[in-house]
């Protein structure tokens, strides 16, 4: 039976300034959602999928889209209509042309496309608390041939130091046409990093800690995909028993995998929960028996 695959990534904690909003004057704001009374700094799927894009670029897969890095606003350029037979970004990630004109003149292919790599936004584990640090931008002066400003500047900026969560999910029914593909996307997300990195200036890696994932018929998780607590713990996981969730199809990797009781641990792999202290590993074995 094909199965869909539903995962959780943990992050390692780091200093970040990922995913700014717009600026209040000189002061860069993280993007914050309200959980309970508190806030949290939160990722966009979008910038997880342009960085997701962007690395398999490098791998060589064949990609339509690419950003314009010299142009005065937010940039791509797609080398053709989309088609999600040729290029691996119009098939994973999905496309929407309004362009009527352009329609008209590619009539045998379609306008748009769902995205086959399912995200929800990273959120943070730990609250933010209104941190921020100052910078001090020169003054270009003497003979320099340019200037940006005519004094230098106190840049103020929101910092949080914090791991982040997110979810995605595969159909086999979306990706059983480009299984090469698919395990490529997978491997880049074992990877990930360079994800909405304030204008490339910030180094914060998105790549799983822990990761939780499952692989069943069921047309939904079936768990808590946002089930990390403060601690890097998985409180889902006692769920797993003849009378709640199935424990063949739960794969367990990075940390959590590493730190867990050993006796649990003995008792979940014998009812055929996978255990894989690397991550990276977990990932790569995932892919080749969900694309079987």
């Amino acid at each position: 039976m094909h199965k869909n695959l539903f995962a959780t990534v943990l992050t390692y904690p780091a200093p970040s300034s990922n995913y700014r909003g717009e600026s209040e004057e000189n002061r860069t704001v993280l993007q914050k959602i309200a959980k309970g009374r508190q806030e949290y700094t939160v990722i966009s799927p979008e910038s997880m999928r342009n960085a997701l894009r962007e690395m398999l670029q490098k791998t060589g897969i064949p990609c339509n889209r690419s950003r314009l890095q010299d142009e005065d606003q937010l940039a791509v350029e797609f080398k053709e209509f989309p088609n999600a037979e040729k290029y691996a970004d119009d098939f994973l990630f999905g496309f929407l042309v309004a362009d009527k004109e352009a329609i008209k003149k590619n009539k045998g292919l379609p306008a748009k496309r769902d995205s086959v790599l399912r995200m929800n936004m990273a959120v943070a584990l730990t609250p933010y608390r209104f941190d921020a640090t100052f910078h001090q931008s020169p003054l270009n002066a003497g003979n320099s041939p340019w200037k940006n400003s005519s004094t230098s500047a106190l840049l103020h900026r929101e910092v949080a130091h914090t791991a982040y969560q997110y979810p995605f999910a595969l159909a086999y029914s979306d990706c059983k046409a480009k299984p090469e593909w698919t395990k490529a996307l997978l491997q880049a997300i074992s990877q990930l990093s360079d994800v909405a990195g304030g204008h490339a200036r910030s180094y914060y890696e998105m790549a799983p800690k822990s990761i939780v994932a499952r692989l069943t018929p069921s047309l939904i998780a079936g768990f808590d995909t946002y089930g990390f607590d403060e601690q890097g713990k998985f409180s889902e996981l006692a769920r797993i028993h003849d009378n709640d969730l199935p424990a063949d199809e739960f794969w367990i990797g990075g940390e959590l995998s590493r730190n867990m009781d050993e006796t649990r641990k003995e008792e979940l792999a014998q009812v055929g929960v996978k255990f894989y202290d690397n991550p990276q590993t977990l990932l790569a074995d995932l892919a080749e028996e969900f694309l079987k």
